[in-house]
């Protein structure tokens, strides 16, 4: 009896096992590579050989079916290899042609984290798929993207983010090649874990401390923290400010929050003006005195706004004088708590800290003015014990 040896398609590097088999080549025209690699993550050979196997059978199946298409469009006189001189025609279009698409459309004025998170979904998928032909994708594959991506360690909060980057780059090449095809991303389901951990807002006596730490260390990272202490700010909304957006010079002190070529706002809502009171107040004043073009020229200029830097700097000296679950960006959610303290009224606080508020008619009229605002963020940092809006005044609350 003659024993016939199955191929083996995968090897090991570094402890880790990866699949590898090359193109045939009556297919190659179809295909970048003239070989397929993809990491298997795992160390065991048995599970190697299994997924190797049944990737390697996935493999042989879609080439056949390529095969097929390309003996029935000879058939009918078809040409089924795509001109690249034009678009028209064009029916295949492999994942990196519709990521390049997707950012030079979708990518102005976009920042870098755009780009970083486009591409790594795209990597995700072809190393699940192995390949990087569209028309390959199958509606199994969504299921086993998901799958893949749990695989990896990641939260379900994670792979939604991923699977909305991929869903939007594969509905545009849709979209702007033609391309006969539903888009097997969309409703997959995605079940929920406890993975995510919420922030905490800080307590009021924390908040306290590290404003009075940050006027006695009086430099630019300590003004961003207390800017954003008491103003709630997203922590890229601060690092973006210029100067100029900050306005003393008036009854009202406050921030003209904008958007800039450099630091894009989250939503339409987040365009608003701030009252600036107490440690905001503060860290404002010392912002404008030293004259520069950029608020926090450490983190931001013309080309970008870095906020993961300042996030990551800012975090390293906060960690120790927080609780545990609390970060820079719990200064915003405790803005939430400590308005809802004084029972300011729940759209007031959207107006403040730039949330979208619910419903219909709040997308009517020009909103709260200044006035309403500083009434009810003059409350926050009295020193007595909180009183009906009509009884604070604004400029009673100024050098609290």
């Amino acid at each position: 009896m003659v024993w016939v040896r199955s191929p083996v398609y995968f090897y090991k590097r570094n402890d880790t096992f990866y699949f590898s088999r090359a193109v045939p080549s009556d297919l190659r025209h179809r295909f970048k590579k003239k070989k397929i690699e993809v990491s298997l993550r795992t160390k065991s050979e048995a599970k190697a050989a299994k997924s190797a196997a049944a990737l390697s059978d996935r493999l042989e199946r879609y080439w056949d079916s390529i095969r097929m298409e390309i003996i029935y469009s000879r058939e009918l006189g078809i040409s089924v290899v795509p001109d690249k001189s034009h678009n028209e025609g064009v029916t295949e279009l492999s994942l990196s042609d519709a990521l390049a698409l997707y950012q030079r459309l979708k990518g102005t004025s976009k920042s870098k984290l755009f780009f970083e998170v486009s591409n790594r979904s795209i990597r995700y998928l072809i190393e699940c798929v192995g390949h990087d032909n569209i028309n390959g994708l199958g509606p199994v594959d969504a299921g086993r993207f998901r799958d893949f991506l749990f695989d990896r360690g990641m939260s379900s909060s994670s792979v939604k983010r991923v699977f909305s980057s991929v869903r939007a780059i594969i509905n545009l090449a849709i979209k702007e090649r033609g391309l006969a095809m539903t888009n097997v991303f969309n409703g997959t389901f995605i079940p929920e874990d406890n993975k995510r951990k919420e922030r905490l807002p800080v307590p009021d006596d924390v908040i306290k401390q590290i404003q009075k730490e940050c006027r006695s260390l009086n430099d630019e990272p300590r003004w961003l923290i207390a800017l954003i202490s008491d103003t709630g700010m997203r922590l890229s909304e601060a690092c973006g400010l210029l100067s100029s957006d900050i306005v003393l010079d008036t009854d009202i002190p406050h921030i003209n929050l904008r958007e800039h070529q450099w630091r894009r706002l989250k939503t339409s809502s987040s365009t608003r003006g701030i009252p600036l009171v107490g440690a905001s107040l503060w860290a404002a004043e010392k912002i404008k005195a030293q004259g520069t073009e950029f608020a926090f020229s450490k983190y931001c200029n013309t080309q970008k706004c870095n906020a993961n830097s300042a996030s990551a700097a800012l975090n390293k000296w906060l960690k120790p004088r927080l609780p545990e679950r609390c970060v820079i960006h719990s200064f915003r959610h405790s803005l939430r708590d400590r308005l809802r303290a004084i029972e300011c009224p729940t759209d007031i606080v959207d107006a403040i800290g730039g949330w979208t508020t619910e419903g219909i008619g709040q997308r009517y009229g020009e909103g709260y003015d200044l006035n309403i605002k500083a009434k009810w963020m003059g409350m926050l940092t009295s020193v007595q014990k909180p009183r009906s809006v009509e009884t604070v005044t604004w400029h009673s609350v100024l050098g609290s």
